[in-house]
C-alpha cells in the first residue's frame, strides 16, 4: 500500500511559489540548504537558491512534502487537483492569503476559491475549522 510523500507543483518560479506556500501553511517552511544541496547547485552553474528550479517545503509533523519544480510552460487551464485549506477564521485568513499575493476566483456558500501567485487554484472552506 502506498502513502502520500509529496505533492509537486510545476512553476515559472520555484523558489517565489515555495515561500508563498510555505507562509500559507501552518507547520511548513522552506527546506533549508545544506552544503552538499549548495555544491549541486552550482555544479549546475546555478549562484542563487533563488533560480533553483526545484525548492521543497516540508512540514514539521512528517506529513506530506510540497516540492515546486520549474517548467518553461505557463498554466493554462484549471487545475485537475487542488489543495482545500480551513482556518479558524476564514474571512481573516482571507486577508491574510491576499496579503501574501494570492487572489480571489470566486465565493460559494460554503468555500472560497482563490489563486497562488502562479494561478494554481485552491479553496478554503468558510466553516470555521476547530
Amino acid at each position: 500500500m502506498a502513502r502520500l510523500r509529496d505533492i509537486v507543483l510545476d512553476c515559472a518560479h520555484p523558489a517565489a511559489t515555495a515561500r508563498f506556500w510555505a507562509a500559507v501553511l501552518d507547520g511548513y517552511s522552506v527546506a533549508p540548504y545544506d552544503d552538499a544541496e549548495l555544491a549541486r547547485l552550482r555544479s549546475l552553474g546555478i549562484n542563487s537558491v533563488e533560480d533553483d528550479p526545484t525548492v521543497l517545503v516540508e512540514p514539521v509533523d512528517g506529513g506530506p512534502r510540497l516540492f515546486f519544480q520549474l517548467v518553461p510552460e505557463a498554466k493554462r487551464v484549471k487545475n485537475r487537483v487542488h489543495v482545500d485549506l480551513a482556518a479558524a477564521d476564514p474571512e481573516a485568513e482571507i486577508q491574510r492569503l491576499t496579503a501574501l499575493g494570492a487572489t480571489v476566483q470566486a465565493r460559494y456558500p460554503d468555500n472560497v476559491v482563490l489563486a497562488d501567485p502562479e494561478g494554481n487554484e485552491f479553496c478554503l472552506s468558510l466553516r470555521a475549522a476547530p
